[in-house]
């Protein structure tokens, strides 16, 4: 799905092709194939495109969360450009196994995490500085249930590492990008199983665990630079999922409260509103506060032009699923490239640091889920042979840019 909406926007572009595709799926081979301009050679096993690693400049890694770990071992190695789909690992052993390799990975790593380049999302974090130090953030997604996908891998919690890694990774990367602070605690309340028949879990033969299905988490963020003051508050944070509200009047809504003031972004409506505190006019609380004691400011960013400078440079593009944010992130990802082919360095919007960190946090609220959900357990990704051979040969290395990788699935 991801994979289809790359490869809408790659035709876009006059500086890319695409040579190869990989799918062991037949039709979502065929579907690729469909799309993709240009006459691609396709191929159904990792192994047969890693062979090509030669002839590839930029690879585009959408398959199953399970495998973005192991995907990005393999082809780490090689000295090409990477974009992987979120999240980057869905257990605590992937997470480790890439916190190993990194030092020693050759590729230019990219984590594509859209939801910071949404345009009423990026006009919120462009306006921070006027609501003063932040203090909390409160993001909501209410929304439908999980989409089919091919064997039905998202609601398999070993397959998509769970709602809180899978789906809300992107909102842990956007508490960190806003606060530009690092949790240091959160405790989650959970719901599984409400979906259980829509997802299909009664038609199993084995005794699934029920992806979650909606949560509150509430996180802690590091206080504010040590002054004389002992007394330092740290930021707070909220996160509300719920995956069985289609139809409520926002899908996402992020609300930033600073000292001086409250930004609020909502989705669909791609509206930033940003308020300033009432000023010393509202002196009688008691009343509601006069005309002018007060500011509000919208954005209405389905304008590109009122979040972005380059719009005019954006190939002709549809919006996609992600409100034009996969566009602004090829924009990014490409200039990022040429500027490391000039000599520059290749500065990712996202790096593979902050997909980890993001995946990091959604781990932790999974392992502090406290109202008595006894179903819970720790994610044990689906692998194969050669997948937990190539974690395990990671994790027991010093050596990883020496080691000589099996590639077979």
């Amino acid at each position: 799905m991801m994979g289809q909406e790359h490869i809408s926007y790659i035709n876009k572009y006059d500086s890319l092709s695409i040579a190869f595709l990989c799918d062991p799926n037949n039709s979502s081979l065929e579907t690729a194939l469909a799309m993709a301009e240009g006459s691609p050679t396709t191929f159904q096993s990792e192994s047969d495109l890693l062979a090509h690693v030669k002839d590839i400049d930029l690879l585009v890694i959408a398959s199953p969360n399970f495998m973005h770990t192991p995907q990005l071992l393999r082809w780490g190695q090689h000295d090409i450009t990477i974009l992987c789909e979120k999240p980057a690992a869905i257990s605590e052993k992937q997470v480790a196994a890439l916190k190993a390799a990194q030092p020693n990975l050759k590729a230019n790593i990219w984590i594509a995490m859209e939801y910071r380049f949404m345009p009423a999302i990026n006009k919120l974090v462009q306006l921070l500085p006027h609501v003063g130090p932040i203090k909390k953030v409160a993001i909501r997604e209410n929304r439908y249930p999980f989409l089919t996908k091919i064997e039905e891998w998202n609601k398999d919690i070993d397959k998509s590492g769970d709602t809180l890694v899978e789906k809300c990774c992107h909102f842990f990367d956007l508490f960190r990008l806003i606060t530009a602070k690092e949790m240091t605690s959160c405790v989650s309340k959970v719901h599984r199983g409400l979906l259980s028949d829509h997802y299909g879990y009664d038609a199993t033969d084995h005794k699934a665990i029920p992806i979650i299905d909606s949560a509150y988490v509430l996180l802690d963020f590091e206080p504010d630079v040590p002054n004389t003051n002992a007394f330092r508050p740290s930021v707070l944070g909220c996160l509300e999922l719920c995956m069985f509200a289609e139809g409520s009047r926002h899908q996402e809504e992020i609300i930033v409260t600073g000292m001086r003031g409250r930004l609020e972004a909502y989705l669909p409506e791609n509206k930033v509103f940003l308020y300033e505190r009432p000023t010393s006019l509202w002196a009688d609380k008691s009343k509601p506060p006069p005309q002018g004691s007060f500011s509000e400011e919208v954005f209405d960013c389905s304008d590109l032009r009122q979040v972005y400078d380059f719009v005019d440079e954006l190939p002709n593009m549809h919006s996609g699923y992600h409100y034009c944010s996969t566009a602004i992130e090829w924009k990014y990802l490409i200039d990022a490239i040429d500027a490391a082919a000039e000599g520059g360095e290749f500065v990712p919007k996202v790096s593979l640091e902050d997909g980890i960190k993001a995946v990091e946090m959604g781990i932790a609220s999974l392992n502090n889920i406290t109202n008595g959900d006894s179903t819970s357990r720790k994610v044990t990704a689906h692998s194969t042979k050669s997948a937990d051979n190539l974690l395990d040969l990671v994790l027991n290395s010093t050596a990883f840019n020496e080691m000589k990788l099996n590639v077979q699935q």
